[in-house]
């Protein structure tokens, strides 16, 4: 299993963390995540599982440091500012007291592609992959996590499917990967929640 693995260039200058009045809604939407085993740690000790928020209108967000999934709860120091991105050249440029998470590149593109969404999740539930794979916007089945194609096959969901109105997509390469946003955290964490009572109404 190569989850958890950084894929991209990481332009990484270490820097203090953000005050935790500004992660605290982050925080607790993160930790429910965990609660819920949406975010974790598999057994063989491979976290799994992140989220963001906006931080500024011009696309620069606060996402989940790399390897924090085994954590049930996190602090201001184990996030960090998404300050650029380049598809091209593989590169993500981020800000922090720690390294940004390896599908950074992903939430980087919702941010870009969608103004109004100002919050991002990736979970990992296998049951829930399942059910919706194919039957909501589902990107390349070539397209590896944490890489540029993964980002240009969510650019092109979003432009070319109803994606921006589901704000819920399955990640076909990468097993038991759901991606959520939405206009706030709460709204992203709505539509997985809603997601799975239809499962569990269909099981």
């Amino acid at each position: 299993m190569d989850e958890g693995y950084i894929k991209f260039n990481a332009r990484w200058k270490k820097a203090l963390p953000l005050p935790e009045k500004a992660l605290q809604n982050l925080c607790y939407w993160r930790n429910e995540m965990h609660r819920h085993s949406l975010i974790g740690v598999y057994e063989n000790g491979v976290g799994y599982g992140n989220i963001s928020s906006r931080l500024r209108p011009d696309g620069q967000f606060v996402i989940t440091g790399s390897a924090t999934g085994q954590l049930p709860a996190l602090s201001p120091e184990h996030f960090t500012t998404v300050t650029g991105f380049d598809l091209d050249q593989n590169e993500v440029v981020c800000s922090g007291p720690i390294i940004a998470s390896s599908e950074s590149m992903s939430h980087a593109v919702i941010y870009r592609e969608c103004p109004e969404v100002n919050g991002v999740i990736h979970i990992h539930h296998a049951g829930l992959w399942e059910f919706l794979l194919h039957k909501i916007p589902t990107t390349d089945a070539g397209a590896p996590y944490g890489s540029p194609e993964m980002a240009r096959s969510i650019i092109r969901l979003l432009r070319e499917t109803e994606l921006r109105e589901q704000k819920i997509f399955v990640m076909e390469g990468h097993p038991e990967g759901i991606f959520s946003f939405g206009e706030t955290l709460e709204a992203a964490t709505a539509a997985i929640f809603s997601s799975l009572r239809q499962l569990a109404l269909n099981t």
